[in-house]
């Protein structure tokens, strides 16, 4: 008898931390949850960029642009940036969580950025993040950014659709990514992360 209180005692411990364990394994799965579907909707405002920019493509130069030789050799990296681009992101779709894959699509999304602007030189305009201001952006040659933004901060891409849906979009995933990272970065939270083996993923910056 004088065993049932040491034993009782063991059992409530258990539970305790069982019930903490499930607890904070929940609240891992919610945020990660959060940051995959911020991720469909950023993957859906990337695939309407990409149709704009291969629609402008298809369209060609007005008939007194330059000779169609020309015309074909200059805009063949943009062409070759929205495949590579296109390509990336499907297979991102597949892995949005891990941190190799975003930051090869980070690669390819500046350079498709850069040749969009190369290309089209004059169509740049820069939304914030919040999607209610938009500005004009005189950008520096090989430059994704707008100026003006604050010390520290994201600054907004200039992207090809004149819309604020991906800067949007890509500030929201971003948003939960960091949410995601911070949590499992936290101790005890990171003991359970690491049990179950989930790693932390990467903006699109």
């Amino acid at each position: 008898m004088s065993l049932l209180p040491e034993s009782l005692a063991s059992w409530i411990v258990i539970a305790v931390l069982l019930f903490w364990f499930v607890g904070a394994y929940n609240r891992l799965v919610r945020l990660r949850a959060t940051v995959l579907q911020a991720y469909g909707a950023l993957d859906a405002a990337l695939g309407k960029q990409l149709d704009f920019v291969q629609a402008s493509i298809t369209a060609g130069p007005p008939p007194e642009a330059a000779p169609t030789g020309e015309s074909l050799s200059s805009i063949a990296p943009l062409q070759a940036a929205t495949t590579q681009l296109a390509t990336l992101l499907g297979a991102t779709r597949a892995r949005p969580l891990d941190a190799g894959v975003m930051a090869a699509l980070a690669t390819a999304l500046q350079v498709w950025i850069g040749a969009w602007r190369r290309q089209h030189p004059d169509d740049v305009t820069v939304f914030d993040a919040d999607g209610t201001l938009s500005r004009p952006a005189q950008l520096l040659p090989g430059s994704l950014i707008g100026i003006g933004a604050s010390a520290g901060a994201v600054e907004p891409i200039a992207w090809p659709e004149p819309s604020a849906a991906a800067e949007i979009a890509r500030n929201q995933f971003n948003q939960a990514v960091g949410h995601y990272n911070a949590a499992i970065a936290q101790f005890p939270a990171l003991l359970v992360a690491w049990a179950v083996r989930l790693r932390p993923a990467a903006p699109l910056l």
